[in-house]
């Protein structure tokens, strides 16, 4: 079933910027749109980008280091070096 939708000028042209290219239609736009903005598609993002982090042996052991160093900059220090 087709639909028609009225839409102020503005929304319109926010619309056309979003668009990946010319021939993309409203409706594939805003499928895309709904489809990464959803709760569900940005928990499962998460999800898969952490496991693909704790699945890389190099980037774990790199993480280690770096907690079991006790060497590092205060903000507060960087942040006075930066201003002087």
């Amino acid at each position: 079933m087709i639909s028609t939708i009225q839409l102020d000028k503005k929304t319109k042209e926010k619309l056309d910027e979003l668009k990946i290219h010319n021939r993309e239609t409203y409706n594939e736009l805003l499928l895309r749109l709904l489809e990464n903005n959803s709760p569900t598609s940005a928990s499962r993002e998460s999800l898969i980008e952490t496991l693909e982090v704790l699945s890389d042996p190099e980037v774990m052991k790199g993480i280690s280091k770096a907690l079991n160093e006790e060497e590092g900059v205060f903000l507060e220090d960087l942040e006075k070096e930066l201003m002087v």
